[in-house]
């Protein structure tokens, strides 16, 4: 798989290949895939995060009922028509929230980078599709686009939370939707990584800090964020505004930034929002619940 954007960018220029192409081959190499069962895997991938979608029902709650309904809620509002959003963004929020929601609630997902992120590339994907009416085979070559994002993100710096916060989680996921969008809206090599850089710049910092450990709060809300991201990412990519850094120099600064940050913010439960007086006694309901049944 890539390691930097500066080598997809420079591929591109000399092999004249589309960009998800090229990410096939790489991944064809590295797994020892002929294109067409590598081609068929990503489109399983993208059917199961349809699936994801239309799997979800509002009446299901996680074990620890904390979250479930949070999608059918924005649903409702969404079909009022009364969001400040719009249309398009607040559909893009519902779907982010229905696959987080699904994924607290044990159902089947697909991690893209990771499960606590696993709501925001279906979330953007699904979403233009449904807008633009696009054909399934080009959102399948901007899934490989959504990949070759992530296997750079995680050659550099990393994709897990309790090494890098949720900026390695979300913060990945909202670059790898944002880059896809933008490679999918037609989009050079250079545009992609700029959007990508773009998302994850906005992200930088991000603390992973569920809960009672669950990936459930805060995380659910926020890959809401990382799809709205995502988009602002691509649109301001698409409007010709740059990065400032380099994509692959956000990248290593993500992988410092995780280094840096104290242990009790990175996955462990002990900090951030988990440590706050409510997450306190959320922590000790679920526990004393656990202990009854």
């Amino acid at each position: 798989m890539y390691d930097s954007f500066a080598s997809l960018e420079s591929d591109e220029k000399s092999t004249g290949l589309p960009l998800w192409k090229l990410i096939q081959q790489e991944d064809c190499a590295e797994n020892g895939q002929t294109p067409e069962a590598s081609y068929e895997e990503m489109a399983h991938m993208y059917g199961a995060m349809k699936d994801e979608d239309a799997d979800y029902d509002p009446r299901r709650f996680s074990n620890s009922g904390l979250v479930g309904d949070e999608a059918g809620r924005m649903h409702e509002y969404r079909m009022a028509g009364n969001t400040i959003s719009g249309p398009f963004m607040s559909l893009v929020m519902e779907r982010a929230l229905k696959i987080a929601d699904s994924n607290a609630c044990m159902r089947r997902i697909v991690a893209s980078p990771t499960a606590g992120s696993c709501g925001v590339v279906p979330a953007v994907l699904l979403s233009i599709q449904e807008a633009r009416d696009i054909p399934d085979e080009q959102m399948v070559q901007a899934l490989y686009v959504a990949g070759g994002i992530g296997g750079i993100i995680a050659s550099r710096a990393t994709l897990a939370g309790a090494e890098g916060g949720c900026q390695a989680e979300v913060g990945a996921a909202s670059a790898m939707a944002a880059g896809a969008l933008v490679s999918l809206l037609g989009g050079s090599a250079e545009q992609t990584a700029n959007a990508a850089a773009l998302a994850l710049k906005n992200l930088l910092g991000l603390a992973c800090d569920p809960v009672a450990g669950l990936v459930e709060v805060p995380c659910v809300k926020r890959n809401v964020v990382g799809a709205v991201n995502a988009i602002s990412a691509a649109d301001m990519t698409m409007a010709g505004i740059a990065s400032r850094i380099p994509p692959d120099e956000v990248i290593d600064a993500m992988r410092t930034i995780g280094r840096r940050m104290d242990p009790g913010i990175r996955e462990t439960g002990t900090g951030g929002l988990a440590a706050t007086p409510t997450a306190e006694r959320i922590r000790k309901q679920i526990r004393a619940a656990k202990q009854g049944s």
